[in-house]
C-alpha cells in the first residue's frame, strides 16, 4: 500500500517545479492541487512554502553529495526531503515516498537510486550541517536595495522574520462574541500561533472576525470611517480593509479591477453580516466624490514574503517595480481628486522599498501644496513604537517588528488631508 504522504509530497514537487522552474507565483499554481483531498492540499501547500522558506540551506546541505546537479524535478525531490528530514520527520517514510515518486517519472524514473542515497546521507548527518547554516538570504536583486534602504542589520533581521513564517491573525468585528484563543496584539489583532483549518474556529461561521495581518489592519484604523461616510475602497480584494470600514457603520464602495477577486470580498461580507458597494472596474477610471478614501496600492508586495516566500523567486525578479511606481502615482493623483474638500485619504502598499512609500508621497507633497499629512493620527494608533513613525509623518512596520510576538507584514501607510 502506497505511503499516506505521497499525495501532498507529490503535490509540493508540483508546485516547486512550476514557482523555481518557470518563476510562477504560488498563488497561480495552486489549482494543481485541486484533485487532493482537503487534507493533503494543506499539508503539501505548507511543505512548499517550508522549502522556499529554507531553500538556501537545502542547497548547502545537499551539494556535498551530489557531483552535479540533478534535474529540477529530481532537486526538488530531495530539497523537500532535506527540509523534512532536517526537521525530524520519520526517515523511512520521506526516503521511501520520495524514491517511489521520482522513480514513476517517465524521465527521471532512473534517478531513484540517487534519492535513496542522498536522503539516507542527509538522514544521518544532515541535521549537524544545517545547524551550521546561516539564515538564508534574499536575493542579491531585492538584498541590495533594502540593504541601502535599512541598513545590513534590519535586513538580516528581516530575513531570520521570513524564515520563521507568519502567523495566523484575525480582525475582530466590534461585536464579536464568539472568537479563537490568542495573543491580543498592542494594535488590537488577535494573533493565533497554532491556528489549524481557519472554517474550523470559533466564531467563523457566525462572522465574528476575518483573517488579516495585523499590519495590513492598521491602514482602516487610521482612516478611521465615521458612521454614514462615503468610503472609497479604491483597491478592494480581497477585502480585509473594505469589512473594517463597513463594520465601522461607513456607506463603502469597494472597488477592484478584477472580478474574481471581488468574489472573495461578497464571500466575506455575507459571512461576516456586512453591506458594502462591491463593483469591478479600473481605479483610474473611476468617478465620484468621497469624504475618505484608502489607496492600498499595487505594489511589489515585498513587505509580505514572511507569508509569501514564492517572491523572491518570480520570474521578473523586480523587473516591473518601476511601472508599478509610476501606477502608484497616478492612483494617488486620482484618488487625491475623488476626495471633497476636508476630506483625508490613506495611502498604503505592502511594500519594504521606500520608492513605493515614503518617496511617493515626498513628491505628493511637492506636487500638491494644499496636501497635509496627519501626523497626529498615526501618533494616536495604540501599539505603534514612535520609532516607526517616517520623517514627513507616515508609518514604516518591517517584518522584523514584533520579533519575540512573529513579526508583522512589511507596510507603508500616511494620512493624506484636503482642506475644506
Amino acid at each position: 500500500m502506497a505511503d499516506q504522504g505521497i499525495p501532498a509530497r507529490k503535490g509540493a514537487i508540483d508546485l516547486l517545479d512550476q514557482v523555481l522552474g518557470e518563476g510562477r507565483a504560488l498563488s497561480e499554481v495552486l489549482p494543481l492541487l485541486d484533485p487532493l483531498d482537503p487534507a493533503d492540499r494543506a499539508r503539501a501547500q505548507r511543505l512548499t512554502t517550508d522549502v522556499l522558506r529554507e531553500l538556501e540551506r537545502a542547497d548547502r546541505v545537499l551539494a556535498p553529495h551530489l557531483r552535479k546537479s540533478p534535474p529540477l524535478r529530481v532537486k526538488n525531490a530531495l530539497r523537500l526531503g532535506t527540509v523534512e528530514l532536517v526537521h525530524g520527520a520519520a526517515a523511512h517514510g520521506v526516503v521511501n515516498d520520495l524514491v517511489s515518486i521520482v522513480g514513476k517519472h517517465k524521465r527521471h524514473g532512473a534517478m531513484k537510486g540517487l534519492v535513496n542515497a542522498v536522503l539516507r546521507k542527509v538522514a544521518d548527518n544532515g541535521a549537524e550541517a544545517w545547524a551550521k547554516l546561516r539564515v538564508p538570504r534574499l536575493p542579491k536583486w531585492l538584498r541590495s536595495p533594502l540593504s541601502d534602504a535599512w541598513g545590513a542589520q534590519a535586513v538580516a533581521a528581516m530575513e531570520a522574520a521570513h524564515v520563521e513564517g507568519a502567523s495566523l491573525d484575525l480582525t475582530l468585528k466590534p461585536d464579536a462574541a464568539a472568537r479563537p484563543d490568542g495573543e491580543m496584539l498592542p494594535t488590537g489583532s488577535l494573533r493565533l500561533h497554532e491556528a489549524g483549518q481557519v472554517s474550523a474556529l470559533p466564531g467563523f461561521a457566525e462572522g465574528a472576525w476575518w483573517v488579516q495581518d495585523a499590519a495590513a489592519a492598521l491602514p482602516a484604523r487610521l482612516l478611521n470611517a465615521q458612521p454614514g461616510e462615503a468610503v472609497l475602497d479604491m483597491c478592494a480584494a480581497p477585502g480585509g480593509k473594505t469589512l473594517q470600514l463597513a463594520a465601522a457603520g461607513a456607506q463603502v464602495t469597494a472597488l477592484d479591477l478584477s472580478e474574481a477577486r471581488l468574489e472573495r470580498v461578497h464571500e466575506n461580507l455575507k459571512r461576516c453580516g456586512l453591506k458594502a458597494r462591491v463593483t469591478a472596474g479600473d481605479a483610474l477610471e473611476h468617478q465620484g466624490q468621497y469624504d475618505a478614501i484608502l489607496l492600498d496600492a499595487p505594489c511589489s508586495a515585498t513587505g509580505t514574503i514572511r507569508r509569501h516566500p514564492d517572491l523572491p523567486y518570480a520570474k521578473d525578479k523586480g523587473a516591473g517595480f518601476g511601472d508599478l511606481i509610476g501606477l502608484q502615482a497616478q492612483m494617488l493623483a486620482h484618488a487625491w481628486s475623488l476626495l471633497r474638500p476636508g476630506g483625508r485619504m490613506v495611502y498604503c502598499t505592502c511594500s519594504l522599498l521606500p520608492d513605493e512609500g515614503e518617496v511617493q508621497i515626498d513628491e505628493a507633497l511637492a506636487q500638491w501644496p494644499e496636501m497635509q499629512v496627519d501626523r497626529a493620527s498615526v501618533e494616536a494608533l495604540p501599539g505603534i513604537d514612535a520609532g516607526w513613525i517616517s520623517s514627513e509623518g507616515g508609518l514604516r512596520l518591517r517584518p522584523d517588528y514584533w520579533a519575540e510576538q512573529g513579526g508583522m507584514d512589511g507596510f507603508y501607510m500616511v494620512l493624506l488631508c484636503k482642506p475644506a
